[in-house]
């Protein structure tokens, strides 16, 4: 019997997150390549691959697309679509930096590594802009029914987000609870928040079909810049397609306030295989 790689509801959000990112250097050794990646998967590694890969192996998975260049007035989210992506948790920040050597060796020379971003927990899983993050996440049945597909699969959305921190913290309390949509200290949603408020954007049952998604989001800060690694999980990109469209102003003209204190650096669609007996069914690519 399929199930879903753990990883991808484990709770609470992970203490040390690695995101890597590869590209195909040699289609002739990603067979090999991804017989050395099913033996180092655990539950402290969810996996996903890029239709660029997917494409290469001259296969089909029904639901998977490239990530898509979405704009509207005031809003860019850039597609940087990569072949596939490994996003190793756990509690260690050494111990993350080892595996994910082992993991590049491993994938070499089929894959190359091209972008590495490590993730952290703040608080008890909190935005960097001091917000509590993933409020509104289903849990239990409704997690499961959200985020996983009947054949075990699961489908995750990636985008990096970097904020603008001074900019935001300069602004008044209540313009910021106002991007927001929630009240600074007690999370309580605002109900005069402005329709640009990013809560009103994203409110999940009121779209239709209503647009459920599990957010796994962590902070990341690298060279002087910080932001939202943002991932989130569902049954198909459906979901959190509809809520970046409505986002980028694209179903009404009002675009979301996030976008005035940060700005979306990446993007892409994985598809995350089920596990059989333990390990990856990498069965739909069979191809290979």
């Amino acid at each position: 019997m399929s199930q879903y790689q753990p990883g991808i509801l484990a709770a609470p959000v992970p203490l040390q997150a690695r995101h890597l990112f590869f590209t195909v250097e040699s289609i002739d050794a990603v067979p090999a390549a991804l017989d050395a990646l099913v033996q180092l998967v655990d539950s402290a590694v969810v996996v996903g691959l890029g239709e660029p890969l997917v494409k290469a192996l001259g296969v089909h998975i029904e639901g998977l697309r490239s990530f898509p260049h979405t704009s509207g007035p005031g809003a860019n989210n850039p597609s940087t679509q990569q072949a596939l992506w490994c996003w190793l948790h756990g509690e260690d920040r050494g111990e993350l930096l080892l595996r994910s050597r082992a993991f590049e060796k491993a994938l070499a020379p089929a894959f190359r590594l091209v972008q590495m971003t490590e993730g952290f927990r703040y608080k008890t899983g909190f935005d960097l802009t001091d917000y509590e993050d993933g409020t509104e996440n289903p849990h239990d049945d409704a997690a499961v029914e959200a985020a996983v597909a009947g054949s075990g699969a699961s489908f995750a959305a990636i985008q990096q987000w970097q904020h603008d921190l001074d900019g935001f913290a300069a602004l008044p309390a209540q313009e910021r609870d106002h991007i927001i949509g929630r009240r600074h200290g007690d999370n309580e949603e605002l109900d005069d928040a402005p329709e640009s408020a990013h809560v009103k954007r994203t409110a999940q049952e009121s779209f239709s079909p209503e647009a459920f998604v599990v957010r796994r989001s962590m902070p990341w800060a690298e060279n002087g810049q910080a932001g939202l690694m943002f991932l989130a999980f569902g049954h198909s990109f459906d979901a959190f397609e509809a809520q970046l469209r409505r986002m980028s102003g694209l179903e009404d003209g009002i675009v979301d306030g996030l976008y005035r204190i940060s700005t979306p650096l990446t993007g892409g669609y994985y598809w995350c295989p089920p596990l059989k007996d333990g390990h990856l069914d990498l069965s739909a690519i069979a191809a290979v």
